[in-house]
């Protein structure tokens, strides 16, 4: 019973979700859909691997409302399926 629940426990702690939002000016969340939504692969935990999302270019000169990198459940269960070695996560920007 202990290792079931050691089991569970575990699994629902590697795919929790989690986010980091950033807002250039002071506001509320955006709860409209993102301008841009793009997957970028980490490795090793995410221990390894550099992205750089360039906000003028998806905005096209317009300022940038929100930007957001995310791990959904489907990058945590990525990262469970394959125990770390690949662990993506979802960048997103508001425009």
């Amino acid at each position: 019973m202990f290792r079931e629940i050691s089991t569970i426990a575990l699994i629902v702690s590697v795919t929790a979700c989690s986010s980091v939002t950033i807002h250039p000016q002071a506001s509320s969340k955006l709860a409209k859909e993102p301008t841009y939504i793009d997957s970028k692969p980490f490795y090793l935990w995410g221990i390894v691997g550099e992205h750089h999302v360039d906000v003028n270019t998806i905005c096209n000169g317009a300022e940038p409302k929100q930007m957001q990198s995310q791990q959904t459940f489907t990058d945590g269960l990525l990262g469970l399926v394959t125990l770390g070695i690949y662990y993506p996560h979802t960048a997103k920007v508001w425009c």
